[in-house]
């Protein structure tokens, strides 16, 4: 038994011998270098891997080269100079209507029609007046050769003593008399003319003529209502139609009394429509309204455009950009551009970074001319793609990103 204990009893010796082999040493010594290794695999893999940046975007659009000639920019609105809204003198009902919105109108034409039964009586009624004043005329003038004669043959038998002298007497005031009614109906005539000129002048209110070629823009009474020159009640109408002449058609912009001295009368402009955002329409300074308003400190600035559009209308909302001269034909095409603090330098060449599918892709470009903020490119991008605004210096091609809210 005690053989048995003492052959399985471990030596000193042989713990020696144990961890005294070359295969288990190596191993041990072995690790630090493979724990190295991992770290510094670790540290590569962040180093290289993509990185994420909050970054803000601008979209590659067309530019125009009037930006680099605009001393001035200034938001109003299309305004029609010369427009009229058709009422009447008379209260009468509306009877008839010619024309919608948008219908064009020649001057003199009429539009519209009130109720005439009563003005046209009235006329007829002074039409007869005028017939019994000319007959009245008549009936003084054969009074009044009547008394001429008898007070002629009066003045002969007085002269003889036939008659009395108060014969003659009465056959004179008789004369004088037959003169003054003569007289007073040739007023009457001309009175009773007047009066037919009046109605006939009072028929010409209910009908509604356009005072010059124009466009109707709003319809503000139908068939059946009260027309009424001040439309003090809630069921009359002040006013049938309005209309505007196309052709005078001109953008009002306020200018701040500080820039206005950046305005002169006659100098080019370019006019911008928000209802037509592609296109830009040359102008000119018409007027320089002489006051101020002073609740905004502005002065009212009134520009021509130099052709007329037929897509203009009134109350359109527009930008006048007032420029230092005026553009070449070269200059009025727009042209592709991003915004300058897009534009970055690397490895000694112009280039962006456009956004597509989350991420930034570094893309070379070929530049133009500066457009104000903005800088022309020639080639290497699109029109609607989205590039990034003032790129990290640490922003590399393929680094993801987010757009930054606001």
């Amino acid at each position: 038994m005690s053989d048995t204990l003492d052959a399985l009893r471990i030596t000193a010796a042989d713990k020696s011998d144990r961890f005294s082999g070359p295969g288990p040493r190596r191993r041990r010594r072995r690790w630090p270098y493979v724990l190295a290794v991992l770290l510094a695999a670790a540290v590569a893999a962040w180093a290289f891997s993509p990185r994420t940046f909050t970054v803000t975007a601008a979209t590659v659009g067309l530019a125009y080269p009037s930006r680099t000639l605009t001393k001035l920019t200034a938001s109003g609105y299309v305004v029609a100079q010369r427009k009229a809204s058709l009422a009447t003198k008379a209260t009468a009902q509306l009877v008839w209507l010619g024309v919608e919105e948008g219908s064009r109108v020649q001057k003199g034409q009429v539009v519209a029609r009130l109720e005439s039964a009563d003005v046209e009586a009235s006329r007829e009624q002074a039409r007869h007046d005028m017939e019994a004043a000319r007959y009245q005329i008549a009936s003084a003038e054969a009074e009044l050769a009547d008394a001429r004669i008898h007070y002629g043959r009066m003045g002969k038998l007085v002269t003889g003593d036939y008659v009395a002298r108060s014969d003659y007497d009465t056959a004179e005031a008789r004369l004088k008399k037959a003169a003054a009614s003569l007289s007073q109906a040739k007023a009457n005539l001309k009175a009773r003319s007047e009066a037919l000129n009046q109605a006939e002048a009072q028929l010409t209110y209910t009908d509604l003529e356009a005072p010059f070629d124009a466009v109707v823009l709003t319809k503000n009474a139908d068939v059946g209502d009260i027309i009424s020159p001040l439309g003090a009640s809630s069921t009359s109408k002040a006013a049938v139609v309005s209309i505007a002449d196309m052709g005078s058609l001109a953008v009002e912009v306020d200018v701040s009394e500080s820039s206005l001295r950046e305005v002169a009368m006659g100098e080019p402009c370019e006019i911008m429509l928000d209802a037509i955002p592609s296109e830009r329409f040359p102008g000119k300074v018409h007027m320089i309204v002489p006051t101020a308003d002073r609740t905004k400190a502005t002065v009212l600035v009134k520009v021509r455009f130099d052709a007329l559009d037929p897509r203009v209308l009134p109350e359109m909302s527009a930008k006048v950009a007032f420029l230092s001269r005026a553009l070449t034909p070269a200059e009025t095409t727009p042209r592709l551009a991003v915004p300058a603090a897009a534009v970055t330098t690397r490895d000694g060449r112009d280039a962006v970074f456009v956004i597509k599918d989350g991420k930034a892709l570094l893309t070379p470009v070929t530049l133009g001319e500066p457009l104000g903020d903005m800088r022309e490119v020639t080639s290497g991008l699109e029109s609607g793609l989205k590039v990034v605004l003032s790129p990290p210096d640490k922003l590399a091609s393929g680094d993801a990103v987010t757009l930054a809210e606001g």
